[in-house]
């Protein structure tokens, strides 16, 4: 899945570096250079992460954390702080910040909180349902039982799994080696190729149109999205 995140930092040479490693890594990147003008763009869209950097012209990160917070802005932060700085890091913690990170740091270190704040993000956006209903379709995910219009539709175990999976993540872009990890485990010979046969069956079993579909719809070069 292609994360969106929002980079507030007032460094210019840094912007660019963090834009391009982090684009480079597949995650799609927005920036702000003000602390006033990154609240503005975190309060107006959606993105799965925020890299707020303490020191800002304008507003400094620590109030920005704040008014996110006060206003139930719930979305990860992590806070970028000078190493000499013990006061802002405890500051930005309490205000409600998710992690930090001491400049210069490594490329590594910051890949790896990056993906550790997006897991947990994951772990708790997600909350697997024992039955849902779209249309006229009834699944009972604790029975393995799918009926349309009050008539049984078979499914494949795999088959529920994965409508399972893509439902769970509904209105969410799930990318093919996410399916892959989850759902085959890295079998040898499941391919993409799979997926994509398996999601087609789908589609044709819940009565999804298959040339303009509705509810499993495809991301083209990323994976699909589940949406009601």
């Amino acid at each position: 899945m292609s994360a969106k995140l929002l980079l507030i930092e007032d460094e210019a040479g840094l912007v660019t570096t963090m834009s391009d490693l982090l684009t480079a890594k597949g995650f799609t990147v927005d920036s702000a250079n003000d602390g006033l003008a990154g609240l503005a763009k975190v309060l107006s869209g959606r993105f799965d992460l925020v890299i707020l950097d303490v020191m800002l012209p304008g507003m400094s990160g620590l109030d920005v954390c704040r008014e996110l917070r006060e206003q139930g802005n719930d979305v990860p932060v992590l806070m970028l702080t000078a190493k000499t700085q013990l006061a802002d890091r405890v500051a930005g913690l309490r205000l409600g910040a998710d992690d930090y990170l001491i400049k210069p740091f490594e490329t590594p270190e910051l890949l790896a909180r990056i993906d550790a704040l997006l897991r947990r993000l994951q772990k708790g956006r997600f909350t697997p349902v024992l039955s849902f209903q779209f249309d006229k379709i009834e699944i009972n995910f604790a029975t393995g039982e799918v009926r349309k219009d009050g008539v049984p539709i078979a499914l494949s175990a795999k088959e529920m799994e994965l409508l399972r999976y893509l439902v769970d993540r509904r209105g969410k872009i799930v990318s093919r080696d996410e399916l892959l990890k989850a759902v085959w485990d890295y079998q040898p010979g499941v391919s993409s190729r799979t997926i994509d046969v398996h999601v087609a069956w789908l589609r044709q079993k819940l009565g999804d149109d298959l040339q303009t579909p509705r509810h499993i719809q495809t991301v083209r070069g990323v994976g699909y999205r589940f949406s009601p």
